[in-house]
């Protein structure tokens, strides 16, 4: 028997001069509440709890979850425990950022958490994260201070809240004059952890293995300083799949399809997907369109060239790719954990948002 699905109205509500039996309601109530459950369980053992996670005791009830207040019907994924110890760092060039910290921590101290402040390579704060010793990572500064957090918090599950000091700021969760209200919605537990797909990379060169990586964004292959196209020819678990003459070849998640890939004409995936993007880069009498992957795919990107190629992952330094060398791009071995207290619809609203500004 199909159960009546609610609309998009608030639960327990019926649009006005709509007239139901009671049965018809009760079937109604059954199914909201059914399938908030399921869809509630689901998300709560996709994955196993981190070190600072909990998982609701029965008989908790609503108070064992905690779910996003300006959302309705919206499962969490996980409980954070209590948050105990905090970290605060920030970009290491930039002015505001630095006079920011003091303030955020003053403000953290005053709440009854112990913080540990500092720049991400100081000794505290490295060693902090690399001893699971944190509840939580506070970033301040841009996009790129928030993709070397998650270089750093990954590996320890950490999670991460930013506050944005640079000009997008995708990834990070208040503007300047947000944070002290959205730490305190932290702090009082009105918030979701966002877990997000990295990738792991490897790079050949016949059998011998030159180096690999974890990647949020996207590992990009690219011609270097002679201005000439490069052949690629890519493989899926094992099977070829396109060949490419382009200036490059990105391998993307959901998070990295709204970077470079967004700019070579890629789609917008949602960032909870665990898909690869392969997007090419200005492509010549080629594949000219963007492939998306089946999540647990392992994708290899063979470069044919006579002349100079490069690659870089996540935008840091570039390696040199000879003819033949092989990229292996599959699923992180880490994921990206980041605290959110907008609601679930958050991305696709802040997208539109800021297309529409720089429009």
């Amino acid at each position: 028997m199909r159960l009546w699905a609610a609309p998009a109205t608030r639960r327990g509500l019926r649009p006005r001069g709509l007239f139901r039996p009671r049965w018809e309601q009760a079937l109604w109530h059954a199914g909201s509440v059914l399938s908030s459950f399921v869809a509630s369980s689901a998300s709560v053992n996709e994955w196993p709890p981190g070190p600072n996670e909990t998982r609701p005791q029965p008989g908790e009830g609503l108070e064992g979850l905690r779910y996003n207040l300006n959302t309705l019907n919206t499962p969490p994924t996980m409980v954070l425990a209590t948050i105990k110890h905090v970290a605060v760092t920030y970009h290491p060039h930039l002015g505001e950022a630095a006079a920011l910290a003091p303030e955020v921590s003053s403000f953290l101290t005053q709440s009854g958490v112990e913080t540990t402040s500092g720049l991400l390579s100081e000794k505290a704060v490295a060693e902090g994260l690399a001893e699971q010793s944190f509840d939580l990572l506070v970033a301040l500064g841009g996009d790129g201070m928030m993709l070397r957090c998650v270089h750093a918090c990954a590996p320890g599950r950490v999670p991460i809240v930013g506050i944005n000091l640079g000009r997008f700021g995708f990834l990070a969760e208040f503007r300047r004059e947000e944070w002290r209200e959205g730490l305190g919605h932290i702090l009082r537990g009105d918030c979701w952890v966002e877990r997000r797909m990295m990738l792991h990379a490897e790079h050949y060169r016949a059998s011998e293995k030159l180096g690999e990586w974890e990647v949020l964004n996207d590992c990009v292959v690219a011609r270097g300083r002679v201005m000439r196209l490069l052949q690629f020819s890519a493989d899926v678990d094992g099977q070829p799949l396109a060949t490419y003459s382009a200036d490059g070849l990105i391998a993307a998640t959901a998070t990295g399809s709204t970077a470079y890939a967004l700019a070579a004409g890629g789609p917008i995936l949602p960032p909870e997907l665990r898909n690869i993007l392969l997007m090419p880069v200005a492509p010549h009498l080629s594949m000219d369109r963007g492939i998306v992957l089946p999540e647990g795919s392992t994708a290899s990107i063979t470069v044919h060239t006579d002349h100079e190629a490069l690659l870089s992952c996540d935008g840091q330094a570039s390696e040199r790719m000879d003819n033949g060398d092989r990229l292996l791009v599959s699923s992180g071995r880490y994921e990206a954990k980041f605290l959110r207290v907008q609601g679930r619809g958050y991305f696709f609203r802040n997208m539109m948002s800021r297309m529409k500004r720089n429009s």
